[in-house]
This record gives structure tokens, C-alpha cells and sequence, in this order.
């Protein structure tokens, strides 16, 4: 089964420590419950408990420590494969939980990256002593424009400088052991990340920022009042202090995929187990043939979420200077993965209905938390502006690359701190087309006819100068390539995963209506040639119906998980 069960956990895990880091994670929330996690999320009470956990049990410790800094503790190291389902486990318990995970990898990021030594060392210490991290990049006025910071370092003699300047938006601000905080260097310009120790009288913490969404968690806006800054606090100078905001950012937005699924897959049991006991009518709820197609959506979107997700962390984990593929799939992560979550919770909202809005569910904190992921680490247009930067390579100037298996094996994946940044257009795919080798179905037949005539479009009919420059039609556009990429990828890891082919062929249903929804937005709110018009015209195809095989699905897997997981109070 594709989707994380607690009560039903059987994940080969490529070490004991691994194991006993995820089963020690899955107790600490089962026996605090839901009815507390609900409790401490309406009255916004601080997650000391959770802090403390992590502490006892070495958790961030362990799994956000390079092996080359790991103390000779066995099982530290930065693996991308159980980064990825921890992740999910902390969202599946509480997206409050997940950021304070979250930022400070992003805070941890810069510090692996640079070329500071000592401060490496002296945040392996902090980590092992339970410390969390916090990213100080996003400022009030200037969001994440690195370009217009305001964080000013001002050279004070002696290789020394005082640093001014207030950042906004930041997690942990209140207590992370240290903040890692982007800047210039008066008078030159000079790109630089820092590290702040809060605990300085120098360090401001100015407020709290209450958000609807991860109310327990601390967003602060920080201020720095002549903070006296030594070498010893440099972490990066130039390009590699800006190379180190990118990368970070590269590497921190898959989490938010990740989150998404663990959100989900926890909605999907109670909204599921919800219907299955509940009677309207004279008959129960999952008798109603809507109520079924309702789920079986919701469970194939999950699936395919997760399936994407795996199969971009391989590419992650095998990733160098000769294959930066996951430049691509990182941000369709991001962007498309979180984007079906709030897709799946709005299916399973129409079944659940009112009592998803209950505070003593987990689907009425899951309401609030979903729409938070596709707004956090770039906006839809920030995404898609890097993701288009591939597609005249993906699709027209393929290049052979030895297959990349499954990774989930035990390692460290240390090239993601010393990557290449730039050159994007100069990455390259092999032919989509092998992904679908031996995939038969009606509906993925019909998908990769859609893909073809996109394939036409960008041949016969590209965009024109006006349409380029236009960032609204390029972004809808965009949406249509994230769809045949999403798509490459979920084939890859079914043909891994020997993924059900009824299931498989649910998947594909989906994206066809998906990719005909986007077809037809680029009719209806933009304006194009008539070659244009036609094509995007032909791309809007219907799903082949199996009413045998989604029933097989609705009753063989969607269904057959009634009551399998409940988190009790």
C-alpha cells in the first residue's frame, strides 16, 4: 500500500536507527492524540513537548546532519529517501510540526553550504543538542528579492562588521540556536550569509505573526541592532552566498510535496471512515455513487502525489554535475504535488462536509494548513518561471542517461551542498516517450495523444514575442508541461512500484480531464493564433470509461480502508 498507515506500519527501512527514529516519531503523536494535538493547535500553544522529543531522541540530530559531521554517531547523515518520509509523517500529525522541521533545513542550508568550517562544527554540536535552525532571507517590504535587501553589514576594523537590518516571516525565530541571514557588505555590495545567535542582546525578536494556518508555530519578524559580526559568523561571501540562497530554497521547496501527502493521507481516513459510518436515507453514505467516484478520485490524485514525490527524490539522491534533472522535477514538486492536495481535500470536503469544519477533526486543521504549501518557497509564477526553462530541452534535445533505480538504499547525499547553480536551459532529459514503453491502457493512450499534439503545438504553433512576454499566458501554458512531466514520472515509479494497473489507468483519467481543463483555459481567457486555437482544441479529450476497473479500485482499495487507521483521543 502506497499510503502511510501508523497503525499499520510495515517500511523496509535501510538501517535500525532509521526504523527507530520513524516508530519513535509515530508513538510521540499516537499517544499524545488527537483530541490534545487539536487542543494545543485552537489555543496556539507552543510546541514544547515536541522540541523536547526531538531533543531526547536525536531526531533532527540524526537526520539533518551530514555524514561528515556526524560525530561518528552511526546513522547521521542528510538522506534524501527518509528526509522525504519524515516529511510526511510530521504533516500527517500537524503542518506545525512539519515547520519547525521545515525551517530549519532551510536554516541548516547556508551552514552546509558555506565555506566555514567552525561553524559547521559548532552546528553539528547545536543539532545533537536539540537545537533547531531558522532562515533569516525574507524581509517586510522585499519578500525573498535577494536583490533589494535591506540587511546591511558595515565594516566596524579588524575584520569585524556591525549588522542593521530586520528580516520578516521567519520560523523559529524565537528559538532557534542560530539564524542563518542573508545580507550585503556596506559599500561593496557584497552578497553574504551570516549566522545570528539569538540569545545576543543585539538580536531583536519584534513580534509574533499569527497566521490561520501552523498556529503553533513562531513566524517572527527579527531585528539586528548593531550586531557585531566576526569571520567566525561568515558563512558564505559573492556568488556562494548567493548561490547558497537558491540552492537552499532548491532543496527546502520538495518538503513542501511531502507535506501535502502526509496532510491528505491523514484527511482521506477520517473523511473516509466518516461515510462508511454514516447512514442518509436508508442507506450509507458510501453507497451513493458520487460519494464513490468522489473518493476514488481523491485516492488516485493521493497516489499519484506520492508516487511523483518518490520517484523526484531519486533523482535527487543520484543527482551531479552531469545530471541535474531534479532542477526540474524539485519545483513540480512544489508546485503540482501541493496543488493536488488542495484539489484532493476539496473532493473529500464534498463528503465530509460540515463536519470537516469541527474542531475536534483533523480535517478541519488539514482545511486551513493545505492551502498554506503552494504559497510558501515561490508563488505558482515563480515556479513556473524556472520550470519553462526546460521544456525546449525536455522535449526536442533528449540525451541518454544510465537508468536510475530506486534509492532508498542507506547514504549521504552531500552533492546537494556543493551543486552547480545556473545553466538551467542547458540541462537535459532523455525521451519522455521511454517512460510509456509497455504502458498500456485506454486512458494512457489517450493522455499521450494529448502529449503529442502539446509536443505539435510547441513545434508549429509556438508562443508569439506578445504571448512570451506575457507571464499569465506562459504560466498557463506552463501548466500543460508540468502535466506531461508529472505524468513521465508517476509511470517511471508505477512500473518500480507494480502498481496496480486499474489504479494506474484511474491516475491517467484524471490527468486527461486535467490537461483538457487546461487546454480549454487557454482558449477561453487568452488570445491566440488560429493554428494555436485548433490545437489547444484537439487536446481536449475525454477519459475512457472502465466502470469495471474503477470499481475495482473503489472496492479493492479505497474502500477496503474504512476504519484501517483512526487516531484516537
Amino acid at each position: 500500500m502506497l499510503l502511510f498507515n501508523p497503525q499499520d506500519y510495515h517500511r523496509d527501512h535501510a538501517d535500525p536507527e532509521s526504523r527507530r527514529l520513524v516508530e519513535k516519531t509515530i508513538a510521540f503523536f499516537e499517544n499524545k492524540g488527537l483530541r490534545r494535538i487539536k487542543e494545543d493547535d485552537q489555543a496556539m500553544v507552543w510546541y514544547e513537548d515536541f522540541l523536547t522529543f526531538i531533543n531526547e531522541e536525536r531526531i533532527f540530530a540524526d537526520l539533518l546532519t551530514p555524514a561528515a559531521y556526524g560525530q561518528g554517531e552511526a546513522g547521521r547523515r542528510w538522506d534524501m529517501w527518509r528526509i522525504s518520509e519524515f516529511n510526511e509523517i510530521l504533516a500527517f500529525y500537524g503542518l506545525c510540526y512539519w515547520y519547525a522541521w521545515q525551517v530549519t533545513i532551510l536554516g541548516l542550508g547556508p551552514i552546509w553550504m558555506g565555506d566555514n568550517e567552525e561553524a559547521k562544527q559548532r552546528t553539528a554540536q547545536l543539532l545533537a543538542a536539540g537545537g533547531v535552525f531558522a532562515f533569516g532571507l525574507s524581509e517586510r517590504t522585499h519578500g525573498a528579492d535577494l536583490y533589494s535587501t535591506e540587511m546591511t553589514l558595515t565594516p566596524a576594523g579588524d575584520g569585524r562588521w556591525l549588522a542593521t537590518g530586520s528580516k520578516y516571516y521567519i520560523g523559529n525565530g524565537n528559538c532557534a540556536a542560530l539564524v542563518s541571514t542573508f545580507g550585503k557588505i556596506a559599500g561593496s555590495g557584497e552578497y553574504v550569509f551570516f549566522v545570528v545567535d539569538p540569545q545576543r542582546r543585539h538580536y531583536e525578536c519584534v513580534k509574533k505573526i499569527d497566521t490561520s494556518g501552523v498556529r503553533q508555530a513562531y513566524v517572527a519578524e527579527y531585528a539586528l541592532h548593531d550586531y557585531p559580526v566576526s569571520e567566525a559568523d561568515i558563512l558564505s561571501r559573492g556568488d556562494l552566498a548567493w548561490n547558497s540562497s537558491l540552492n537552499t530554497i532548491n532543496v527546502g521547496k520538495f518538503e513542501l510535496g511531502c507535506a501535502s501527502i502526509g496532510i491528505c493521507t491523514h484527511a482521506f481516513y477520517e473523511a473516509l471512515n466518516h461515510a462508511a459510518g454514516r447512514n442518509l436515507y436508508g442507506r450509507w453514505v458510501t453507497d451513493f455513487p458520487h460519494v464513490r467516484r468522489l473518493f476514488t478520485e481523491a485516492y488516485a490524485r493521493l497516489c499519484a502525489m506520492k508516487l511523483f514525490a518518490m520517484r523526484a527524490a531519486d533523482y535527487m539522491r543520484a543527482a551531479g554535475d552531469d545530471d541535474r534533472r531534479y532542477l526540474l522535477f524539485n519545483p513540480v514538486v512544489k508546485m503540482k504535488v501541493t496543488g493536488q492536495g488542495e484539489k484532493v481535500i476539496a473532493l473529500l470536503h464534498e463528503v465530509i462536509a460540515a463536519r470537516g469544519f469541527e474542531q475536534d477533526t483533523y480535517f478541519e486543521m488539514a482545511l486551513r494548513d493545505i492551502g498554506m504549501l503552494p504559497k510558501l518557497e515561490g508563488t505558482e509564477h515563480v515556479n513556473m518561471a524556472l520550470i519553462i526553462k526546460f521544456v525546449k530541452n525536455y522535449f526536442f534535445d533528449p540525451q541518454s542517461y544510465p537508468e536510475v533505480p530506486r534509492r532508498c538504499e542507506a547514504g549521504d547525499d552531500g552533492y546537494l551542498f556543493r551543486q552547480k547553480t545556473g545553466g538551467l536551459a542547458q540541462v537535459r532529459f532523455p525521451d519522455y516517450r521511454l517512460a510509456y514503453a509497455g504502458m498500456e491502457s485506454p486512458n494512457i493512450a489517450v493522455f499521450r495523444d494529448q502529449v503529442e499534439l502539446f509536443r505539435r503545438l510547441l513545434l508549429q504553433a509556438p508562443p508569439t514575442p506578445e504571448q512570451a512576454g506575457n507571464i499569465d499566458y506562459m504560466l498557463a501554458a506552463g501548466q500543460l508541461f508540468t502535466l506531461v512531466v508529472y505524468a513521465q514520472l508517476i509511470l517511471e515509479n508505477a512500473r518500480i512500484q507494480q502498481l496496480d494497473p486499474d489504479l494506474r489507468d484511474q491516475i491517467f483519467a484524471f490527468l486527461i480531464s486535467d490537461f483538457s481543463t487546461f487546454a480549454l483555459q487557454m482558449i477561453l481567457n487568452y488570445e491566440n493564433t488560429t493554428e494555436q486555437e485548433a490545437i489547444y482544441s484537439s487536446m481536449m479529450k475525454k477519459p475512457a470509461m472502465n466502470r469495471e476497473s474503477a470499481a475495482r479500485v473503489w472496492a479493492e482499495q479505497v474502500y477496503a480502508l474504512r476504519n484501517r487507521y483512526t487516531m484516537h483521543d
